[in-house]
């Protein structure tokens, strides 16, 4: 596979997991609304937040897959993505009444979005455990 197949590869799969998410978390958003519409404010906010955090998690594991540099570099990443968002997601949850929504917390919120992406990026390689031979089928 060449240099750009493999970048387009990553970028798809990262692409995959972001659009996974997404179904997942406007929907809930919507719910939420319907169930206690004082909330909504708060879980648009929420929602708004992840996409924003999202959308620079996959900006910058482009960035550092086009370098070359995927492995290795979670602490400059994570730099790279709360100094693109902090102030950003600090500002809207706020206006939306989120108390202590500092960059720690925010730093927390990326490693969260960070992590559920990392799931959605698992190898396919856990299968079950292999038949024992001789066993009934």
């Amino acid at each position: 596979m060449t240099f750009m197949g493999v970048l387009e590869a990553i970028g798809k799969d990262f692409e995959k997991g972001l659009l996974w998410a997404m179904q997942y978390a406007v929907p809930v958003e919507r719910l939420v609304g319907l169930i206690y519409p004082p909330a909504l404010p708060v879980t648009t906010a929420i929602v708004d937040a992840t996409t924003l955090i999202q959308t620079a998690v996959l900006q910058v594991e482009q960035k550092f897959a086009a370098a070359g540099k995927q492995s290795g570099t979670g602490a400059q990443k994570s730099a790279e993505v709360l100094a693109l968002v902090a102030p950003i997601v600090q500002s809207t949850l706020a206006k939306a009444g989120v108390a202590g929504a500092d960059s720690a917390y925010v730093s927390n919120i990326v490693d969260a979005v960070v992590a559920i992406l990392n799931v959605q990026m698992a190898p396919a390689t856990l299968t079950a455990a292999p038949a024992v031979a001789g066993a009934a089928a």
